[in-house]
C-alpha cells in the first residue's frame, strides 16, 4: 500500500517514515506542499492515504486537502498539526480532511487512525484479497495459503498457514495478486516497490524475485509466478 507523507520536520517526517516502513507500507515523503501537488496530480490514484502536516513550505495542508476535493478526489486524508483549537479543527475538516491528530502524539495512534482510514474507504481497499488458495489481510500485513481439506489433518488441522514475508516481499506478492494473470514488466513493478526517490541497483527485480519464489516453494506454491522472458513476469492463476 502506497502512501503520500508531507512533512517539513525532519525528525518527525524520519520518525514517521520508519514506523510506516515497518508497517509495510510504501512511503514517498516530501517536505514541501507544492511537489506534494506535483506527485498528486499525476498519480493520485496510486496512494491509498495521504498524510499533510497543515504548516508546509509553498501549500500548505489545507490547501492540498482543497484541491483534491475540488477534483473530486477520494483520496482518505489524514492531517498533523500543532493548531488545537476547536475552530482550526473545524477547518481543517471542512477542508476536505478525514482525520486530524494534533502533535504531539504517539505512533500508535498514527497507525490505528490510518486502519480506521483504511475501513471507512472500504470501497478503494478491501480488507483481504484472495487469489486462488492465496488471502492477504490489508488490517494484519500478512499473506496465508489455504490447505487442502485433505492435507489439513498431517498438519494439524489447521485452515492455512501465514507466509512468512518481509516488507518488499509481501509488496511484491500484493501487486502480483491485485494483477493475476497479468504480465508485470520490471519498470511496474520498480514503480510500485520503491519510493520516487530511491535509487534501487539495477538487478533488485530479480533478487526480490528470487526470494518470493523461494519463500513460496516453502509453503507448496512452486511455479505460481512464471517469468515471461523479455516481458516480465505474471502470477498464474487457474480458475
Amino acid at each position: 500500500m502506497r502512501i503520500l507523507l508531507v512533512e517539513d520536520e525532519p525528525d518527525l517526517g524520519a520518525a514517521i517514515l520508519r514506523v510506516l516502513n515497518r508497517e509495510k507500507y510504501i512511503v514517498d515523503w516530501v517536505q514541501d506542499g507544492t511537489e506534494a501537488w506535483d506527485y498528486l496530480e499525476n498519480q493520485w490514484t496510486q496512494y491509498r492515504i495521504a498524510i499533510f502536516d497543515w504548516m508546509l513550505p509553498g501549500l500548505s495542508g489545507l490547501e492540498l486537502c482543497k484541491r483534491l476535493r475540488n477534483r473530486n478526489s477520494p483520496l482518505p486524508v489524514l492531517m498533523l498539526t500543532a493548531k488545537d483549537r476547536m475552530e482550526d479543527k473545524v477547518a481543517g475538516l471542512d477542508a476536505g480532511a478525514d482525520d486530524y491528530l494534533v502533535k504531539p502524539f504517539g505512533m500508535p495512534e498514527l497507525l490505528a487512525r490510518m486502519r480506521a482510514l483504511q475501513r471507512r474507504a472500504q470501497p478503494l481497499q478491501p480488507q483481504q484479497l484472495q487469489v486462488g488458495n492465496l488471502v492477504l489481510d490489508y488490517n494484519t500485513s500478512t499473506v496465508s495459503v489455504q490447505i487442502p481439506e485433505g492435507d489439513r489433518v498431517e498438519l494439524g488441522r489447521v485452515s492455512h498457514q501465514v507466509i512468512a514475508l518481509t516488507a518488499k516481499e509481501f509488496q511484491l506478492l500484493e501487486q502480483f495478486m491485485q494483477h493475476p494473470n497479468q504480465i508485470l514488466s520490471r519498470e511496474q513493478i520498480m514503480n510500485h516497490l520503491w519510493e520516487i526517490h530511491a535509487e534501487p541497483a539495477s538487478n533488485v527485480v530479480a533478487a526480490q524475485m528470487r526470494l518470493l519464489r523461494r519463500k513460496l516453494a516453502e509453503y507448496g506454491c512452486e511455479g505460481l509466478v512464471e517469468t515471461v522472458y523479455g516481458l516480465g513476469y505474471r502470477l498464474n492463476v487457474h480458475s
